[in-house]
């Protein structure tokens, strides 16, 4: 992938996948088609749209295949990239069988959320993603890794930026071509996430580094600013802020694109994204999920329309 100018950043919309997979009530395939849509058509490049996963573990993602499909055969194919989900080799095969051009894998940096949520190691979380990587490889498929709980674990406390420079070496190492660090629990701050950056990008340079920031302590937004400080220029977030947090009961979860646009557009940064319509955007599918919209800004330029 190519590197970013020094004046832009990239948007990576997950919204369709991680915002919507824990949503309770039922999203049908033509609501989650239409929202890429939207997306797409509001300048977004990169559109997370759906997780090979199982449907008995995550129900919302049902539908992956029919969703890929059609996004691969249509004409939004053309304007934007489509990754998505493939925790292991069958999500994966799955995943290219249905047109993915791009997948993700996704590893934790601390052994007791690695242990609760995917029931082994990190080590063994890592040789699980080998025969995929290497499959990828030969069909020309790129892959990108997560590293979620790299500022702090539900479970264990603080984690170690040494340890996560480790796990972001490995995945490049491995064969992904880039590295989102996730604040899964959105505990960290400004000052902790300029040190992580630094730290990471002594092992791998920053340009294969990108930042998943969640708003639970209303941290987001401070923190993208000191990622970008460091020389970050991907970004990952959720339009209308879609999705929650699931261990900080009621907290606010993924950063809200509309609000990551607003930052960018008073730095002068472009992002190539129509704020206006990103905002349409995420007002219709909030109204359709009968849910509040979770972005400030997106709240305060509806409430003067």
């Amino acid at each position: 992938m190519a590197d970013m100018p020094s004046d832009a950043v990239k948007i990576v919309e997950v919204g369709p996948r991680d915002g919507l997979q824990n949503e309770p009530s039922d999203v049908s395939t033509a609501q989650k088609l239409a929202l890429i849509e939207a997306l797409v058509d509001a300048g977004l490049a990169c559109v997370e749209a759906t997780a090979f996963v199982s449907p008995r573990w995550v129900p919302q993602m049902a539908d992956h295949a029919e969703v890929l499909t059609t996004l691969m055969r249509g004409p939004l194919a053309q304007r934007a990239r489509f990754p998505v989900l493939t925790p292991n080799l069958k999500g994966y095969e799955a995943a290219r069988d249905a047109g993915a051009r791009e997948v993700a894998v996704f590893a934790a940096a601390s052994e007791a959320f690695s242990q609760k949520n995917i029931n082994c190691s990190i080590d063994e979380s890592l040789a699980r993603f080998r025969p995929l990587l290497e499959a990828a490889a030969q069909d020309g498929i790129a892959v990108r890794g997560y590293l979620s709980c790299v500022l702090g674990c539900p479970y264990s406390g603080a984690v170690s930026a040494h340890k996560v420079s480790e796990l972001a070496a490995r995945l490049i190492s491995a064969g992904c071509y880039e590295v989102s660090l996730g604040d899964t629990i959105g505990v960290g701050t400004p000052h902790q996430t300029r040190a992580l950056i630094e730290s990471v990008s002594r092992r791998i340079p920053v340009s294969l580094v990108a930042g998943h920031f969640h708003d639970t302590y209303g941290q987001a937004l401070a923190n993208v600013y000191a990622a970008m400080e460091a020389g970050v220029r991907v970004f990952d977030a959720s339009v209308a802020g879609l999705g929650g947090c699931p261990y900080a009961k009621g907290a606010s979860g993924n950063l809200a694109t509309e609000d990551l646009v607003y930052l960018c557009q008073g730095l002068g940064v472009d992002t190539g994204v129509d704020l206006e319509k990103l905002v349409t955007a995420g007002d219709d599918i909030c109204q359709a999920l009968g849910r509040a919209n979770q972005s400030r800004v997106a709240r305060a330029m509806l409430a003067k329309r």
